[in-house]
């Protein structure tokens, strides 16, 4: 199997697609913008023929507890017939996950998920210090303040209650072999890095981001579906709703998009089995 990951715009697909030449290959998504129906020029579907692509739409949840089973049955069935798993995308949640099962053992609990939807930061808060204070304490103000971070946080401890489950271990190791081939690419300069993502965005408005989010809007997605919460989609939202201009919408695209790759960068460096590729 071959894993292609690292920062955005980066040129992760392009490689995957000489791989995929090269080795008999086929290619499976792990960008969870990409995951979502609808949502193709702003997350860049540009190549057909991608697993994992369209799996859901933008108004449903989609956590990577669901992508590991899908991603585990994609794989298994590319390698049955005869062909080489490429694995291209930057979620390294995902990956994290796939490869090296869960920590925690806690698939999603929709139930609890749809009370807990309910409740304000502050009441979650409440609810996840009296479960484990010590633990709530740990956490930054961002992870405090994030209501998803919480109902997880929540949902995981509920999880220890009622015993452990099953994970993705079964299928892959907890360390690599020498059976995969695991690519990091990143920029050397930052401002290159910048260069790209500018030319990149100003490529997905020339192809219609506008309008796409526009269609959406008319589909009757909202700004607060899990989809439409993705870069580039909630700048643009705000500037069709007035609150801000396109040129403010543009830079603001710009920014999410390398504070993105900043934060990629900071979870990816901690996997040691990862092969970077500088570019320059």
């Amino acid at each position: 199997m071959i894993i292609i990951t690292g920062q955005t715009a980066t040129g992760k697909t392009g490689l995957a697609l000489k791989y995929a030449k090269k080795y008999n290959g086929e290619l499976v998504n792990f960008d969870s913008r990409q995951i979502y129906k609808y949502l193709d020029i702003i997350t860049g579907k540009d190549i057909p023929s991608v697993w994992l692509y369209d799996v859901v739409k933008p108004d449903e949840y989609f956590s990577s507890f669901d992508y590991v089973k899908l991603a585990q049955n994609t794989i298994k069935d590319i390698i049955k017939r005869g062909k080489t798993p490429i694995l291209v995308g930057g979620t390294y949640f995902y990956l994290k996950h796939l490869l090296y099962g869960f920590d925690s053992g806690a698939p999603p609990n929709f139930k609890l998920r749809d009370r807990l939807n309910k409740k304000t930061v502050k009441e979650l808060q409440t609810i996840y210090k009296k479960i484990n204070l010590k633990s709530f304490d740990a956490m930054n103000n961002s992870d405090k303040n994030n209501p998803r971070r919480l109902i997880r946080k929540i949902e995981i401890e509920s999880t220890k209650k009622t015993g452990p489950v099953s994970d993705s271990r079964k299928i892959f190791p907890a360390s690599l072999t020498p059976d995969f081939l695991y690519i990091g690419l990143r920029y050397k300069n930052k401002n290159k890095l910048l260069k790209i993502i500018k030319i990149r965005v100003e490529k997905r408005l020339r192809q219609g981001a506008i309008e796409e989010v526009k269609s959406l809007l008319k589909k009757g997605y909202k700004k607060t579906d899990p989809g439409m919460k993705t870069i580039g989609y909630k700048q643009l939202i705000d500037y069709l709703d007035g609150k801000i201009t396109k040129v403010e919408a543009i830079e603001k695209w710009i920014t999410a998009e390398m504070q993105y790759a900043k934060r990629q960068y900071t979870f990816m460096k901690k996997d040691k089995n990862i092969n970077w590729r500088l570019i320059s």
